[in-house]
């Protein structure tokens, strides 16, 4: 059964740029390379409501497991927090379309 990662976080203010730069040269390509397929990201523009949703696809719960106890993981993760605050994930069960 397919699983998705679900992350969310709020870029700090000022560090937007860095932010984007980081994302697509590092984070992204370093979720590839676990395993992790991108799937959906959402930019919040209005509430109060994380800034940011992501979500990647596994095709197992153990290969998410496998990739979230990985060195390259926690490495990727800590290198993201020099760019946002309140990151936060979970994994729940595949569906279509957005998910909470």
């Amino acid at each position: 059964m397919a699983v998705k990662l679900l992350m969310t976080w709020d870029i700090q203010p000022g560090r937007e740029q860095e932010y984007f730069e980081f994302i697509v040269q590092e984070f992204i390509p370093t979720l590839e390379r676990l395993g992790l397929k991108a799937e959906d990201a959402w930019f919040t523009v209005y509430g109060d409501y994380p800034q940011i949703l992501t979500s990647v696809l596994a095709e197992d719960l153990p290969s998410v497991q496998r990739a979230l106890q990985s060195p390259e993981w926690k490495q990727v993760v800590e290198r993201l927090q020099e760019y946002v605050r309140n990151f936060d994930y979970k994994v729940v069960e595949a569906r279509q379309g957005f998910q909470l």
